[in-house]
């Protein structure tokens, strides 16, 4: 059997990195027809593009993807195998279904392991470059004008803007409130703040605050007072997917951040951190799913399952990205929300091989 399990590991790679490298190939060259107007504007170089976008485009397509590669990529070797009586023969030879699965898992599992490093510490660098990239030549800057703003900038202390615009770095109407065992002891009140980009603090300008004290209460005004606030203007120009160029650790810390000053984004940052997991181990239940449904010998040759497997993927993506939309909203738990395809899916995939031929 070790000469059949590398015969299926092999076919089950090298279809995969195959199917991988010509669907990258067209969605490239999609991608460069719609952005080609773009590049022209700037004047952008054929190397300066390859080198500065592509490179990095490439493997964040790939990657995003790779799953529904995988199981594409098992239906039609699979399916190939089963045409030329391929599987027939080997269980013949007395080897039970089970077993026939294990070279499949094998697989399965190597690209698992790839995926989750890639996902979690390999692909958010490579990410930097190209948003970086998007932002500079393709997009629009990023910027920021909202109402009602409010923030913790650290336990007990909270900050509040009636307005504020990231093009000119001010908020108006601005307050600053510090708790203690749940007491305000400390508000400050003005008329607006601006960030002063050479000195790297906040101008608070024509403000009054008040430090309480139980029953005693101290007022002091100004027209202009500089401070240091744990708050900068990148923090509301942050678009949500800046978090795709932070690597685990530096997601985890920054969803307590967030979770500190009370963004109202936090689910979507957990979708992300939770994603990150669940898409590669969807890999198992693709595979298994893709066995159980091409392995049986059927007229009309590997079209059929092809198509029942393209129907499937797309299912797959609709239905993950219908529980995203209950994970940001709040309805459901973030963590629950993301697997749930999982779940059910793998639920469909072991009904699928308890009805397999064995």
């Amino acid at each position: 059997m070790k000469i059949i399990d590398l015969y299926i590991i092999k076919k089950f790679l090298g279809t995969f990195f195959f199917t991988l490298a010509l669907i990258i190939a067209i969605a490239v060259v999609f991608d460069i027809s719609e952005k080609i107007d773009d590049f022209l504007e700037k004047g952008l170089s054929f190397k300066t593009i390859m080198t500065d976008y592509y490179i990095y485009f490439i493997p964040y397509f790939a990657n995003l993807f790779a799953p529904l590669f995988i199981f594409i990529a098992v239906i039609f070797f699979t399916s190939k195998m089963a045409s030329q009586t391929e599987i027939i023969a080997i269980l013949n030879s007395g080897v039970s279904f089970w077993r026939f699965l294990v070279p499949y898992f094998v697989a399965a599992t190597i690209l698992v392991i790839i995926s989750l490093a890639v996902n979690n510490l390999i692909m958010p660098p490579a990410n930097k470059h190209r948003i970086e990239f998007e932002h500079a030549y393709i997009y629009k800057q990023l910027s920021f004008s909202g109402r009602n703003i409010h923030k913790q900038i650290h336990p007990g202390n909270f900050v509040y803007f009636e307005s504020y615009n990231s093009d000119r770095n001010i908020g108006y109407k601005f307050s600053i409130e510090q708790f203690k065992d749940g007491q305000l002891i400390y508000k400050l009140n003005a008329d607006h703040v601006k960030w002063d980009s050479i000195g790297n603090f906040w101008v608070i300008n024509n403000w009054m605050s008040r430090e309480i004290n139980g029953l005693n209460e101290t007022l002091k005004s100004g027209e202009r007072k500089d401070t240091v606030l744990n708050l900068y203007p990148k923090d509301f120009k942050r678009k949500v997917n800046l978090i795709e160029t932070m690597d685990y650790f530096e997601l985890n810390e920054f969803i307590e951040q967030e979770k500190m000053k009370g963004s109202d984004l936090i689910e979507v940052y957990l979708v992300e951190k939770y994603r990150r997991i669940s898409m590669p181990f969807a890999t198992f239940i693709l595979t298994l799913m893709g066995v159980s449904l091409s392995s049986r010998k059927v007229r009309g040759g590997i079209g059929i399952n092809i198509g029942i497997g393209v129907g499937l993927s797309f299912s797959y993506i609709m239905f993950m990205q219908i529980a995203n939309t209950f994970a940001t909203s709040g309805n459901v738990p973030v963590m629950l929300a993301v697997w749930t395809p999982n779940i059910l899916y793998g639920i469909l995939s072991l009904w699928l091989i308890a009805r397999a031929p064995k």
